[in-house]
Parts: structure tokens; C-alpha cells; sequence
């Protein structure tokens, strides 16, 4: 009778904690922060854990559409316990004592929160997921890290396009909000799987790669020791990785919302995907649906250049409420009006590569749009190019105009621009100018890791003293330093064509003349000049 009496009691808890922890097997993993709870243990063992107040109850309204803020409708839901241990208290400490940050990256993601509550519920995985993009990237689809991850799941290249993630010239996939959310889910329920329902195992994974969470727990095992992820001997970043979201899901589960930090997120749908059927060029749509371009990248981040990619994914995401205006004028456009183009004389020495980084697109679609089978172009004839309807700054969240916003930051140093050579690497110039290759990446958009071009422009802020990095351009790039004199109807502009180097650098090494002033026939000036560059 006492048996029967514990199996009713467990049943009725576990009955109770239905709703919350046990929508599939993998929620199981949820009630310990070691290993899976076997369904098999015994009903002692079963009560002593739900005794331990590892099982939570939903509090308020279980329909979840009921909310009126989107973070109180995951923090009733969440699932993971949370321990009190040095590693948690310190990533709780940091996010304590900066408010303002937690305000700011809530607020970032009031366009995407819903859709990701939406897609996790759907799947009966953890909530406690929906706050991942905030470890990762601070709710910020632009993101790049050191090791080569983008957007605001942070995927690397390789795993991307393994999850879909298509990445070309035009199109980045793993910026897109609505694929790179799929993908996310669906690698996150594989390694969950892969981990037999142990969720801070699939989270450490998901951080530092499947291979390097089984080599820790193998190894564990082997020295008869704990394989739960508090034992595991792993990279320091992924030690704080997990941390970092159990420390969010207590914080949030805790907020008052009369003292909350959290941005109030409208617990609705924000935005839709619409299809455009075709290419479709980005200012043309975010006219078409009464946006600003800054505005109109906050949903559609994944675009690298000037237009939608000649191949597709052919849709664009609105918010709700622009959605209709978009649609109904985009009906009134044409496929074939919906890029603008540009007639181009072919001449002497072009080819199809050249002419195509001149017009920031493509030789496919150069090709395309002017019926070429053989790549064999001539001089004299015209082609059809296909061209941004508006100047490039005006797409401000291209890769180029990104690239250039960094450009222009003030930062200490001088700042120096050069052309990757042959043999180059980011280790070898680091060397060469004396800055750390993180630093170097960054300063460019780029990771340690991505390939360097020939050709392709760096710029760089070196720490050296300006007397003596223009010594150490002079023994390295072959430049003799010269005092010149000035003449008769000379300018600082005719000076600068005449030796082939820029009125900034001029301005640089003679900053004692200002170039608002005219220069006067017999002042000296110093120059640093290239001689193999001289006619």
C-alpha cells in the first residue's frame, strides 16, 4: 500500500509539472544540471528530486499568448536549474552591475524576441534558448566575432552551410533573422539529442563544437570523474558560455516589473516575409514600404551589397504594419524594373571581372542580363549593367559602407592604409606595423582566420611614433624621404600628383603648414616618396 501510495504521488507531481518540464523527452535533461533523471530510478530517488525544488511551476496564466511582455512569457516557462556556484554568481555579479547593457541588448531585440519564443515553443524546447542571442551577440544580426562567426546566432562558416545557411557575394545566411532562427533550433535540438537530453552539454557544444564537449566528457570518464558540465575540462570561454545564460534565465526569472531593466517586449508578432518573385534593389524596397534604410536592414540584415541575390532567397521581411503598403506597391513594378541598369561602353583591356568590381555586382549576373555564353566580350559594343538605383553610401548596412563606418572611428595610433601583396597573411603584416592580428582582422571586418586577397585594401592604426613608422615605411616599401622645395603655382594638390601620394599623407608628415593656407614659393617640405613609383 505504501509503494502504490509513493507512485500516486509521484504521478501527481509529475503530472503537475507537466506544462513546464516534461513537453518531450529532451526536457527531462532540464530538471538537473548533471546528467539526464533515468525515468527508470526509483520513486524515492524521483520525489527526492522534485523535493529539491528542481521542478518549476508555471505562476499566472498558462496560455501563453495571454502575456502582455514577451520576456515574462519565457521566464514563467523556464525549465534549467539554476545552481549556486562561484561560476554562476559571477556572470550574475557582471549583468547586475550593468543595467544599462541588459536595457540595451532587451531592447535590441524587440524585432526578433517573439518569432524566436514562437519557433522554440513550437518545438518544445527550453525558453531559456530564447535568451542565447544575448550570449552570443547581443541581439545584434550584424555581429562578427575572431573566430569567423556572424549574425546573431554566431554561426562559422562550415556549420552554417550545413544547416542551410547559403553565404555567397550577395546573401549571408546567417544574418537572415528568420533562417538563421531555424538553423539555430535545429542544431540545438541535434545536439541535445546527440547529448542524450543533457541541455548544458548541447549549450557548451554549441559554443565550443560537438568534438571538443565528448573528447572532456570521454577523458572524464576514463579518470573516473564526474562528466556533468560543471566537471568537464573545457575552453575558458565556454566554462563562462553556459554560465553566462543560466545567470540571464535567474536574473530575468527574479525582475520585479516595478525595478525590471528588461525593455518591455509587446508579446506579438512584429513582423512578416513576403515574396518578391526576383531580385529586387534594397532602396526600392524600403521605398516600397515606407521605411528608412536604417530601418528596412533592422529585419533584412543578411545583404551584402546593393540588392537582393540574383538566385534568391526571393522574400524580405516587414514589420507588420508596412507589410500591405510594400505589398500593393510592389505589384505595380515590374520584374524587370525592379533593379536599375546602366548602358556601358566596352573598352580596350576590359574584361567581364574588371567591369563587374567597377559596378559592384557580378559576372553571373553580367552575364545574365547580357545573353554572354563564353565570357568573350569586345571593345566598342555595350553592355547592360546592372546597377544600385541610389549613391553606396546609402546603403548603409553593406558590407562596404560597414566597413567604411569603421574606418572612419577615432581611434589612437596613425592610421595607415595598404594593398595586400602576395605572401601577405594577417600574422605577417601584424609583424610588419606592430599590432596584434586580432586587432588588424577587426579594424576590417574580418577574422583572423579569412582569407587575405591580393589587391584587396587593410587599414590599420599603428602605436608607433609618426617620425618613426615613416622611417620604417622608408627601409620597407623602398621610399626615399626628400625635401622638397616649393615653386611658383605650386598647390598642395599639384604636389601630391606629382609624386604619387595623397594630400593626407602630405598633411601628415608637414603638420606644422596647414593646408587651408597657400604655400609660398621656397617653403620646404617633407616628403617620403616611392621610387619605384616615379615616372
Amino acid at each position: 500500500m505504501i509503494r502504490i501510495a509513493i507512485y500516486s504521488l509521484v504521478f501527481a507531481l509529475l503530472t503537475s509539472c507537466s506544462a513546464t518540464l516534461f513537453k518531450t523527452e529532451s526536457h527531462r535533461s532540464a530538471i538537473t544540471n548533471s546528467e539526464t533523471v533515468s525515468v527508470a530510478e526509483t520513486p524515492e530517488a524521483k520525489i527526492d528530486t522534485i523535493a529539491l525544488g528542481q521542478c518549476q511551476f508555471l505562476d499566472g496564466p498558462i496560455d501563453p499568448e495571454s502575456y502582455n511582455n514577451a520576456w515574462d512569457r519565457i521566464s514563467t516557462q523556464f525549465s534549467m536549474l539554476v545552481p549556486d556556484n562561484q561560476r554562476v554568481r559571477a556572470q550574475k555579479s557582471w549583468y547586475v552591475n550593468h543595467p544599462k547593457y541588459l536595457s540595451r541588448v532587451s531592447k535590441r531585440a524587440q524585432p526578433y524576441l517573439y518569432f524566436i519564443i514562437q519557433q522554440i515553443e513550437k518545438r518544445n524546447l527550453p525558453l531559456e534558448l530564447a535568451l542565447l542571442p544575448i550570449v552570443e551577440s547581443a541581439y545584434d544580426p550584424f555581429a562578427y566575432s575572431h573566430g569567423r562567426a556572424s549574425g546573431m546566432w554566431q554561426f562559422i562558416p562550415g556549420t552554417g552551410k550545413g544547416y542551410g545557411l547559403t553565404q555567397n557575394w550577395w546573401f549571408d545566411g546567417r544574418r537572415d533573422v528568420y533562417l538563421s532562427t531555424h538553423a539555430a533550433l535545429d542544431y540545438l535540438a541535434y545536439l541535445n539529442k546527440h547529448f542524450k537530453g543533457n541541455w548544458l552539454h548541447a549549450l557548451a557544444a554549441y559554443n565550443s563544437g560537438l568534438g571538443n564537449v565528448g573528447r572532456a566528457i570521454r577523458n572524464n570518464k576514463k579518470q573516473g570523474k564526474p562528466t556533468d558540465f560543471w566537471s568537464l575540462k573545457l575552453p575558458k570561454e565556454t566554462k563562462a558560455y553556459v554560465p553566462k545564460l543560466l545567470a540571464l534565465a535567474d536574473i530575468l526569472s527574479k525582475a520585479k516589473p516595478e525595478e525590471s531593466v528588461w525593455t518591455a517586449v509587446a508579446n506579438e508578432p512584429y513582423f512578416v516575409r513576403i515574396p518578391t518573385e526576383s531580385q529586387i534593389d534594397l532602396s526600392l524596397a524600403a521605398d516600397l514600404s515606407e521605411q528608412s534604410m536604417q530601418e528596412f536592414y533592422q529585419l533584412n540584415p543578411a545583404f551584402n551589397h546593393w540588392a537582393t541575390a540574383p538566385e534568391g532567397p526571393h522574400y524580405l521581411l516587414f514589420p507588420i504594419e508596412k507589410s500591405e503598403t510594400f505589398s500593393n506597391n510592389l505589384s505595380t513594378i515590374p520584374l524587370k524594373e525592379r533593379i536599375a541598369h546602366k548602358r556601358y561602353k566596352i573598352k580596350p583591356g576590359d574584361n567581364l571581372s574588371s567591369i563587374a568590381v567597377k559596378f559592384s555586382t557580378t559576372v553571373k549576373l553580367l552575364l545574365t542580363h547580357n545573353g554572354i555564353v563564353n565570357n568573350q566580350i569586345t571593345a566598342g559594343k555595350t553592355l547592360l549593367i546592372p546597377v544600385p538605383s541610389e549613391k553606396r553610401t546609402a546603403y548603409s548596412k553593406s558590407n562596404q559602407q560597414r566597413l567604411a563606418a569603421k574606418h572612419k572611428t577615432k581611434r589612437k595610433g596613425n592610421r595607415v592604409s595598404l594593398k595586400v601583396k602576395s605572401g601577405d597573411s594577417f600574422w605577417s603584416l601584424a609583424k610588419k606595423h606592430k599590432v596584434s592580428v586580432r586587432n588588424l582582422a577587426s579594424w576590417n571586418n574580418m577574422a583572423p582566420k579569412d582569407p587575405l586577397r591580393i589587391g584587396q585594401k587593410l587599414v590599420l592604426w599603428s602605436k608607433v611614433s609618426s617620425a618613426k613608422y615613416a622611417g620604417l615605411m622608408n627601409q620597407q616599401q623602398k621610399t626615399k624621404k626628400i625635401h622638397y622645395k616649393v615653386r611658383n603655382g605650386d598647390s598642395f594638390a599639384r604636389i601630391a600628383d606629382k609624386f604619387n601620394v595623397s594630400l593626407n599623407k602630405i598633411k601628415n608628415w608637414n603638420k606644422s603648414l596647414s593646408r587651408k593656407k597657400y604655400l609660398q614659393p621656397g617653403q620646404s617640405l617633407t616628403l617620403f616618396v616611392d621610387i619605384t613609383n616615379q615616372l
